[in-house]
């Protein structure tokens, strides 16, 4: 057995290390970002290179993307959020304005087709890229734009997080990475209270400029 496939049994299942901690970080992540925290993204780093190793040996491959992706946009969030804490300052979290919400909208559905479009015509060649095309292309191209709309410190970030959760749930169980599935649903959670606290600090926060 590799060290990407090493971990534990509990219940007849087998649990990777590297989903276990890799989850944890995710977990982590979420807590961070509600408290605003610049160790959002270090941490997101981490867990993202974790998931990567986990879903890609569990042969997930649009999983494995979007950890890839998660690490890229981990590193623009952090400079975004470095810049607009500098000197001391509060993050600057916002709602974001229509014309922003209609391009997340439209990123996301055009997105999600072109995406799984792709995957399937690999699959066709052969590739066995993903045996899901477009469940993992909804979750890559949703989880690239909440990210992307986290590092802009935009409120509406954490309700693009529920619409992929609602996908990412079912998706990992039947995968066979029980410790995600089970963290998708502590998401849900988490989300839920990270999208109440952010809205009525940026109320106030607006409040306070005008």
């Amino acid at each position: 057995m590799s060290w990407t496939e090493a971990g534990f049994d509990v219940f007849g299942q087998h649990v990777l290390w590297t989903d276990l901690v890799g989850n944890v970080c995710a977990l982590g992540t979420v807590w961070l970002a509600i408290k605003k925290t610049i160790w959002t993204w270090p941490v997101q780093l981490l867990g993202s290179a974790l998931l990567f190793v986990a879903s890609f040996s569990a042969h997930i491959t649009g999983n494995a993307l979007k950890q890839a992706l998660f690490g890229i946009l981990a590193v623009y969030g952090w400079v975004k959020w470095s810049r607009g804490t500098r000197g001391g300052a509060e993050l600057p979290i916002r709602s974001a304005r229509v014309r922003e919400r209609v391009t997340l909208v439209i990123v996301m559905i055009a997105g999600t087709v072109a995406v799984a479009l792709l995957f399937t015509l690999l699959n066709s060649r052969g590739w066995n890229i993903s045996w899901a095309p477009w469940p993992d292309a909804y979750i890559f191209v949703g989880s690239a734009v909440a990210t992307w709309a986290q590092g802009k410190a935009l409120v509406d970030f954490w309700i693009i997080w529920v619409a992929v959760d609602l996908v990412g749930v079912p998706l990992a169980f039947s995968s066979g990475l029980v410790v995600s599935g089970l963290v998708y649903g502590l998401f849900f959670v988490m989300v839920m209270i990270g999208f109440r606290d952010w809205l009525r600090q940026s109320r106030e926060l607006r409040a306070v400029t005008a």
